[in-house]
């Protein structure tokens, strides 16, 4: 591949965002740490500088070597990148009299450059920084401000070196797109050939070169990114490929049964292992959100390395490991970036377990993973399914598990997802689900006061899970969905609906 675009990590919680963005354009990118940069520059063709939580002024400011990339590469610092390169090239970069994040305006706009194609005046930005640059590097060409911010964009001139203040990334930026555009196909050339195609190409060709005539299992869960990942693999390898489908105790109603017989109609080669009473006793009297994920991890790895041992000379365990799993568990590709929390199916396997790890999907998006699925030819009503966290229902139930919690949880997230199938929303929501609260609030049936549970229902909106904002479903909806939990569930008398956005919630409570 040599029309890949290299995004340095500082440590920025929107540097993913900036990977999407290129996507977004068919063109490839890569996340490496500011401190571990590919030795081989040569497949590259443009370099991004993501923002930081660091300031330039400080002493452990991130400082990377750029001597192989500035003036050599088309470079784009963006934020923290944007004053790196103002700081330590002869600029000054110092306290900004006010913190400015938020909306802003371009108040000037020097036309071209960066700023081709209608991108003008008065053009939305999104700011996110405490400090500002004063004073542009040697060589630096003023090409945008803002009201508050006087050198929001520059260029060294004599070079294919251009910085922002701004964050182009996000939505809020409403031209950051068409920036970027301008950027890495109007001045660095990079050709837009990155298509769902071409990655199902490129990786079914990788993975039989990395796995040969060797035997894999994968762990099917039902959802999208298992269900990819194993035609994928099934497109490389054919028989060689052996599904494991658990029910792990904690899946939807009747989702284990109807799900095996889905892909024992793909022609997948799967076998269904009930594991249910192994979880539940693994997370028996666990309360705490990190321990429940850890047990649930480690009750899949046992259930794995038995079943791994009825598939003779297995070498290979497969995984539906997607991009935003790796991002939140750890800093993306190993960078500074903060971690959020951690994933059941995220940093390999322990080594009494002689089986290599191979993650098909680890540098995809979600809506990247069902455009390739697409590719494969997969139904679309499996790609439609909406995303389904793997430790299931043990984080929709807040405190400890019981079989009697799961059960409840079940009939009413059933409830609930059949009621937007039928009333048209189901394909219209991200994601949607059940939370049962560690509550029990008071309620009257009949003549009768009752003292039982309360659930919350959770519909967001969303395109790759990093950002998401709640669905505003109509009341008459929500009111038909709890008037048929409270009726139909027994143990439920009270429902509510979450109306928080991710930032500052996460989509899942636990």
């Amino acid at each position: 591949m040599q029309n890949k675009v290299l995004i340095l990590d500082f440590g920025s919680q929107y540097t993913q965002l900036i990977a999407r963005r290129v996507r977004e354009l068919n063109i490839y990118s890569e996340i490496k740490p500011y401190n571990k940069p590919p030795e081989d520059l040569s497949g590259f063709k443009a370099v991004i500088l993501s923002g930081s939580p660091h300031s330039v002024r400080g002493e452990d400011a991130p400082h990377p070597n750029l001597d192989g990339i500035k003036g050599k590469l088309p470079l784009l610092g963006v934020c923290y990148g944007a004053q790196y390169l103002a700081h330590f090239k002869g600029g000054e970069v110092a306290p900004s009299n006010t913190r400015e994040y938020g909306r802003a305006n371009l108040s000037f706009v020097a036309s071209g450059e960066l700023f081709l194609a209608g991108i003008s005046e008065g053009s939305q930005v999104w700011m996110s920084h405490s400090d500002t640059i004063k004073t542009l590097p040697t060589g630096g060409k003023l090409l945008a401000s803002t009201h508050d911010v006087q050198n929001a964009a520059y260029k060294i001139e004599g070079e294919d070196t251009y910085a922002i203040q701004f964050h182009p990334e996000v939505y809020h930026s409403t031209d950051g797109k068409k920036l970027l555009e301008n950027f890495l196909v109007k001045i660095a050339g990079v050709a837009q050939d990155w298509t769902p195609d071409a990655f199902v190409e490129e990786t079914v060709a990788k993975l039989k070169a990395q796995i040969g005539t060797d035997k894999v299992i994968l762990g099917l869960s039902g959802g999208v990114d298992s269900t990819v990942a194993a035609v994928l693999l099934h497109k490389a390898i054919g028989a060689n490929l052996h599904c494991i489908f658990v029910n792990n105790g904690l899946l939807r109603k009747n989702e284990f049964s109807e799900v095996l017989d889905q892909y024992q109609g793909m022609g997948l080669n799967v076998k269904g292992v009930d594991a249910s009473a192994r979880f539940l006793n693994a997370l028996k009297g666990e309360s705490d959100p990190e321990k429940k994920r850890k047990a649930i991890g480690g009750a899949f790895i046992d259930v794995f390395d038995v079943e791994s041992q009825q598939v003779k000379d297995a070498t290979w365990l497969a995984q539906g490991t997607i991009y935003p799993d790796v991002i939140e568990s750890v800093s993306a590709t190993g960078g500074p970036s903060a971690t959020i929390k951690s994933h059941h199916n995220v940093g390999g396997l322990p080594d009494y377990m002689k089986l290599k790890v191979v993650e098909p999907l680890r540098m995809l998006f979600k809506d990247e993973v069902r455009r390739v699925g697409a590719s494969l030819g997969i139904d679309a009503a499996l790609l439609g399914r909406h995303p389904f966290p793997g430790p299931g229902l043990a984080i929709r139930i807040l405190g400890d598990i019981t079989a009697e919690k799961v059960a409840i949880l079940q009939e009413v997230d059933a409830v609930f997802i059949q009621a937007l199938k039928q009333s048209g929303w189901y394909d219209k929501v991200w994601q949607a689900g059940a939370i049962l609260l560690p509550v029990q609030s008071v309620g009257v049936m009949g003549d009768e006061r009752t003292y039982e549970k309360c659930v919350a229902l959770r519909a967001v909106e969303s395109t790759d899970g990093m950002t998401a904002d709640w669905v505003n479903l109509p009341y008459e909806l929500l009111q038909k969905i709890s008037n048929d939990i409270i009726n139909k569930v027994k143990g439920v008398n009270r429902v509510v609906y979450d109306i928080s956005s991710k930032p500052p919630a996460t989509i899942e409570w636990e």
